[in-house]
């Protein structure tokens, strides 16, 4: 008889990168300019703690603007995980970024569209009933609504209470 075993979905939070990890000045690329939100790195902790992977999708238009490269957002990306390392002994599962300039013609991955939320369903093996996000702006949360997760807003303060109570709600 031929069984097929079925690969058990994972539950991942999606988060967005400025303003809800790191205070957004706009354009950030250097690790000099990074400055964690308060309760970030415990949010990671708890999240990773629960089994949850951890995912961040960004725009980054600054790349298409000329204000930084690949490259850049790249070893930023990296300098954050050994941050994480360091810190808590742990690392976000992932970073998806866009590119792209806001109102791009193109097949766009740039936040509201859910693209990269769905290129992580496939890479992770998600449960998008078992998935949530969290950004700070109105085009975070209608990539969720596209995505057919739940969407939350972070309106600042300490994120590891915005998570605590997100979680409540959730009771994933």
């Amino acid at each position: 008889m031929n069984q097929v075993k079925f690969k058990k979905k994972n539950k991942a939070c999606f988060l967005d990168r400025d303003g809800v990890l790191n205070e957004d000045i706009g354009y950030l690329y250097k690790k000099e300019d990074f400055q964690w939100i308060e309760g970030a790195i415990e949010c990671i902790s708890l999240l990773k703690k629960m089994k949850y992977k951890v995912i961040v999708i960004t725009n980054q238009s600054g790349i298409s603007r000329g204000f930084y490269s690949h490259e850049d957002v790249e070893k930023l990306h990296l300098w954050i995980n050994k941050q994480l390392k360091k810190t808590i002994n742990t690392s976000i599962d992932q970073f998806y970024y866009s590119d792209e300039m806001p109102n791009t013609k193109v097949k766009s991955r740039r936040k509201p569209s859910p693209n990269m939320i769905l290129e992580a369903f496939q890479d992770h093996n998600l449960d998008p009933k078992q998935c949530f996000l969290i950004g700070d702006k109105k085009t975070d949360l209608q990539a969720a609504k596209n995505a057919k997760i739940k969407g939350f807003l972070f309106e600042g303060g300490n994120l590891l209470v915005n998570i605590e109570k997100i979680l409540k709600v959730l009771n994933f």
